[in-house]
């Protein structure tokens, strides 16, 4: 279906949208200053962020039936104001249990039903260019700390760490329902004019629509979450250490600290872009090759490196590959089961994504604080990990062979 929409206004929206909700990855700037306010260990205060990444799945999927159904501005409105006043309460908070609900909970779930809306509709207005479109549009959610470190630590320095969230909290709610009005929901059968939709070998001309309850009964389902949480793992561990991992190991201040936080912010919005663009020209199965092997030497220089240089290449690197993670994904799913489904089934394949968030930072925080306060340890759990991730990419290509050279008569759903 060829129908005349400005389907690059309605990216460039998502993406400003979710620069805002990016802001979740800034929570290492929030986090010391908040161990000062509550008296509280670090691990207490990270769990907040723990538990915001860790429910993802859940909202993702709800955002997912919404825009499957037609309703990507309703989720952006209904997750947006939830995150904005997620942050409001939090700057509100007394305890770190309330963090919990406030940050862990209510700006976890608009959070995710925000992004999950934005990248579903993004990569159905572009079936051209899902590796692109995908990868722009998880950009700003990569990348909204680039602005918003520095700013919030400025922030912090002048008027406290809760009100920043406040102040951040009722920003982000402007931005986030003022943006939603630009997007409209993408047409059923939607094709950009000039675009005749490739015929798969080994499929139907429509292509395969799985739905979710029967994606998690084929084993590809599984290979693919445990590739995803293994590419997010040691993003997830730095992502949510960058500032602290700066200050303890590398001796850098607060503000400087900051500086390398947004580094890595850049570093992460870049990869999904970049990333996203080659696996366009060369494969999903390629690239994830070479971002699970990159990982392994970014571990290995920042366990081993005492200077800044090398904290630096390895921000860089790390958030490269974590960036580059998240951009692909969307579109394998896509790929593997269909467009028809696509927003519950991204959603469900975000439970990868959401071990990550779970098990990264607690692996980090653990190895930590049973070692002085140093990551080292955990960065070499991280490197040997990625290797598996390397080695399961080869299973999946297995998978992928046998599919497109059996023959099939796939139903359409």
């Amino acid at each position: 279906m060829n129908i005349e929409l400005n389907r690059w206004r309605i990216l460039i929206a998502s993406t400003l949208i979710n620069i805002c909700v990016g802001a979740v990855y800034a929570f290492s700037i929030f986090a010391l200053p908040l161990t000062k306010v509550f008296h509280a260990t670090m691990p207490e205060i990270m769990m907040a962020f723990t538990i915001n990444a860790a429910i993802a799945p859940i909202p993702m999927i709800l955002g997912g039936k919404l825009v499957d159904k037609g309703g990507a501005r309703t989720a952006i409105f209904l997750g947006g104001s939830m995150f904005g006043i997620g942050f409001i309460l939090s700057g509100l908070a007394t305890a770190p249990w309330m963090l919990y609900i406030t940050y862990g909970i209510i700006t976890g779930i608009g959070q995710g039903i925000v992004y999950s809306s934005t990248i579903g509709n993004s990569v159905k207005l572009f079936p051209d260019k899902r590796g692109m479109a995908a990868g722009i549009v998880t950009a700003g959610y990569g990348g909204g700390t680039i602005v918003i470190a520095p700013i919030a630590n400025a922030l912090i320095t002048s008027n406290g760490v809760q009100s920043t969230l406040v102040t951040l909290g009722m920003v982000f709610l402007v931005i986030i329902l003022g943006c939603g009005l630009l997007v409209k929901a993408c047409p059923v059968g939607y094709a950009p004019k000039g675009w005749t939709p490739p015929v798969v070998k080994g499929t139907q001309t429509g292509g395969v629509n799985i739905p979710w309850n029967q994606m998690i009964k084929k084993p590809m389902f599984y290979v693919i979450a445990c590739m995803f949480l293994i590419g997010a793992l040691s993003g997830m561990m730095v992502t949510s250490n960058a500032s602290v991992i700066g200050q303890t190991m590398f001796g850098l201040s607060a503000a400087t600290a900051a500086l390398y936080v947004s580094l890595y912010s850049l570093s992460n919005c870049l990869g999904r872009v970049f990333w996203g663009a080659v696996s366009d020209k060369i494969g999903r199965t390629k690239c994830l090759m070479a971002i699970y092997l990159v990982i392994a030497v970014m571990m290995l220089i920042i366990a081993s490196s005492t200077s800044v240089a090398g904290f630096a290449v390895a921000i860089v690197g790390i958030g490269l590959c974590f960036g580059g993670t998240m951009g692909i994904f969307p579109s394998i799913v896509g790929e593997k089961f269909g467009m028809k489904y696509y927003g519950v089934n991204y959603g469900v394949t975000f439970i990868g994504y959401s071990g990550a968030a779970f098990f990264g930072p607690r692996i980090a925080n653990s190895v930590a604080a049973a070692n002085g306060g140093m990551f080292t340890k955990a960065f070499y759990i991280a490197l040997v990990i990625s290797l598996v991730g390397f080695a399961l990419t080869f299973i999946f290509k297995s998978m992928e062979s046998k599919k497109t050279t059996a023959p099939t008569s796939t139903k359409v759903a």
